[in-house]
């Protein structure tokens, strides 16, 4: 029998790299998939299309998760359609990269009000409107376990998930959901690997147990796992998926 079976899961930021991945990996476990996008329509009607010709059940669902308005519609209007609610992960993020005296204050402020303000809007939403006994994972990063130059907003942003996810998952509990945390490596898509020489991507890969870096699926099976009944007796842990990087 397949993990996720009769689940319904709201994948935030699904239509490409890791999220793509997720939504991929949950269908093929027997999950119903809402794929959430703020932008690219194309991309995440490609994502429900591969699942829908895999014989699962996908759709799409447009929202921007920094406009609490629009995540209260996107949670809405995916409970309208499938009726419930069972898991949430939190994987829509951005990440700019700049050294902290070159930060300017819409780069900040961007980076807090997708990372952060994001993940606390679908929490919110998600605190009356998630099927009791569900599953919550977050998103924060490796990055936040070492300290690597230009990194400072983004790296505050993910603690800033950590707390989030440590608090929540005491005040949810009571319902009987567990949330946790993430924390992928370097990973292999596009948006990581995207203006970085060869060079530096093989250092990065030289920081892992297994000299690589990360696979999409690498992070999707562990969030599979976690969105499973098997993963209901860990909460507000924070699991790195990174290959022994940190």
């Amino acid at each position: 029998m397949k993990t996720l079976s009769e689940k319904v899961i709201l994948v935030t930021g699904a239509s490409r790299g890791i999220g793509a991945a997720i939504a991929l990996r949950l269908a093929s476990e027997g999950a119903k998939v809402i794929v959430n996008f703020a932008g690219s329509q194309e991309a995440a009607d490609k994502i429900v299309g591969d699942i829908l010709s895999a014989g699962g059940d996908a759709i799409a669902l447009q929202a921007d998760v920094s406009k609490s308005e629009e995540v209260k519609e996107l949670f809405d209007a995916a409970i309208s359609h499938y009726g419930k609610i069972d898991v949430l992960v939190n994987n829509a993020g951005i990440m700019l990269t700049k050294l902290i005296k070159d930060t300017t204050d819409d780069d900040f402020t961007r980076q807090f009000d997708i990372n952060v303000r994001g993940t606390f809007n679908t929490l919110r939403e998600a605190s009356t409107k998630l099927a009791h006994h569900g599953s919550i994972i977050n998103f924060s990063s490796t990055t936040t376990r070492v300290m690597m130059p230009t990194y400072g907003t983004y790296v505050a942003s993910k603690g800033a998930v950590e707390q989030l996810t440590r608090v929540f998952a005491k005040e949810i509990g009571t319902r009987g959901i567990n949330v946790n945390i993430v924390s992928p490596g370097p990973t292999n898509t596009k948006l990581f690997t995207d203006g970085k020489p060869r060079e530096v991507i093989d250092r990065l890969a030289s920081l892992s147990a297994f000299n690589r870096i990360g696979e999409p699926d690498d992070i999707a099976k562990i969030v599979a796992f976690l969105a499973s009944d098997e993963a209901k007796w860990i909460s507000a842990q924070n699991i790195g998926i990174n290959g022994g990087m940190a």
